[in-house]
């Protein structure tokens, strides 16, 4: 490669982790102010840089918001399909339910911002869209898991259980991430709790046979 290709490619190199430093400092900013309230001097402040070093690469708060958002719905996205499988589903009740909440949980602890961003009241239209698509998304593959489970029940029946097993895990899942230590974790086996007396009189308790199998 001849220094006048490996110039820009540094700078690229370079750039690009500038973005991730001031886009870890804005998820910071976010948790601790709330999305209203955080400023792009607040940001760059945490992100060690000035304001014009941060202008170089968003125009404003949005921008920022956009961008860090749509990388951890991305993030989730990229998770969430290696948790919906039918050989999970195949397992006892209790293993399925570990199987696909403990990533949830893990990433969003791991990355506070997202709920502190989906839940700002003035979060960007965009991150909201792309939200909600991801919630639409991750509800199909709920029913679909439990029509692997159950087959007898009416898409109805299974919509509705789906729905409502999404809600209890949502709202568990803000109460799990604002806890710490030993009490997080005793509110997540609280959750875990819920959820299988939720769904054991519909998708029973034990193993199943994997999918394909008669």
């Amino acid at each position: 490669m001849s220094e006048v290709e490996e110039k820009p490619r540094r700078r690229q190199a370079r750039g690009e982790r500038r973005v991730t430093q001031l886009l870890e400092a804005a998820a910071s900013v976010f948790c601790t102010s709330g999305y209203r309230a955080a400023s792009t001097n607040a940001i760059a402040r945490e992100a060690g840089v000035s304001p014009g070093t941060l202008y170089q690469f968003f125009p404003n708060k949005e921008a920022i918001a956009v961008e860090l958002g749509g990388r951890l719905i991305q993030q989730m996205q990229q998770a969430h399909g290696l948790v919906f499988t039918p050989e999970n589903a195949a397992l006892p009740l209790s293993e399925m339910i570990d199987r696909i909440v403990d990533p949830f949980i893990d990433f969003n602890c791991a990355n506070p911002a997202f709920l502190a961003l989906i839940k700002g009241p003035d979060t960007p239209g965009k991150v909201t869209d792309e939200h909600d698509q991801l919630h639409a998304s991750l509800l199909e593959r709920v029913d679909r898991l439990i029509e692997l489970r159950a087959p007898l029940l009416s898409a109805a029946d299974r919509a509705r259980i789906a729905e409502i097993a999404f809600a209890m895990f949502k709202t568990g899942l803000e109460l799990v991430v604002a806890q710490e230590g030993a009490e997080q974790d005793a509110y997540i086996k609280e959750l875990k709790g819920l959820l299988y007396r939720y769904l054991a009189p519909y998708v029973g308790t034990e193993s199943r046979p994997p999918l394909g199998h008669h």
